[in-house]
């Protein structure tokens, strides 16, 4: 079984794949203060509770966004499974046969989303994903990783904004009916949230016009199925997709 970790600046993301299907998903916080054991304790927990064997894990692949993380995974992965997992990186980057521009600078995260638009449609695309940043990324039906834009997602936008201000609370993200607040709280729903619909779907609308073509538009992130009114924006929206892009990557590496 392969085990494939989406390592970001707010959670890790865990997912064990049977060759079929993706048959569990583990989410733990991203924290700068644990050490290999500490993740590998609650780890060995979620395989207990789900009666999986550590056994059974036989290939692992890794993509991080968050550098001190990059050991300490890679650390876990070899004290509790007993093998060496694949590091997304620039050194295996011309494995993927896609065109990547500034390696050394884009998120290994962005080019999972890009290899599994590319590998799965084969046509021009653009990944929308809602995590700690709102990022596109554009990828050409030939391989070449075309662009990013990159925004504050939605959860940094929120935290922000508490924050900065003395009398503004911490709300939960829940899209509000009316774009028009009648208390405090539904008045940050309706600024943030309703702003955010109509931020993706204008970058979306330009990096259209820029490209010259249409495209299809793929929606992923812990945060992707909150704005609902842009559900029927998007071709696909899938939370698993960077996982289903490191599994792809594995795929043509192993």
């Amino acid at each position: 079984m392969l085990l494939a970790i989406d390592i970001g600046n707010t959670d890790i993301v865990f997912g064990i794949h049977d060759t079929i299907s993706w048959i569990h998903q583990f989410r733990l916080s991203s924290s700068l203060s644990q050490r290999a054991s500490d993740y590998e304790a609650q780890l060995r927990i979620r395989f207990l509770e789900n009666s999986l064997k550590i056994s059974d894990i036989d290939k692992a692949i890794i993509s991080c966004v968050v550098p001190n993380q990059r050991i300490v995974l890679k650390e876990m992965v070899q004290q509790m499974f007993g093998i060496d997992p694949t590091m997304v990186g620039v050194e295996m980057y011309d494995k993927l046969k896609m065109e990547i521009p500034s390696p050394y600078e884009i998120g290994t995260d962005l080019v999972c989303n890009a290899a599994y638009a590319y590998y799965t449609y084969k046509r021009t695309c653009v990944i929308v994903d809602f995590g700690t940043a709102l990022t596109f990324t554009v990828i050409t039906g030939e391989g070449k990783i075309v662009g990013v834009s990159i925004a504050p997602g939605l959860k940094t936008a929120v935290k922000a904004l508490f924050s900065n201000t003395a009398q503004l609370p911490e709300v939960p993200l829940i899209m509000p009916d009316s774009a028009i607040g009648k208390n405090t709280v539904h008045a940050i729903q309706a600024g943030i949230l309703w702003g955010y619909v109509g931020m993706v779907r204008e970058m979306i609308y330009q990096i259209k016009k820029e490209i010259g073509q249409d495209c299809m538009v793929l929606a992923t992130g812990g945060l992707s199925s909150i704005l609902t009114p842009l559900q029927d924006d998007f071709d696909e929206v899938d939370k698993a997709l960077t996982l289903n892009g490191l599994k792809i990557i594995a795929e043509l590496i192993y």
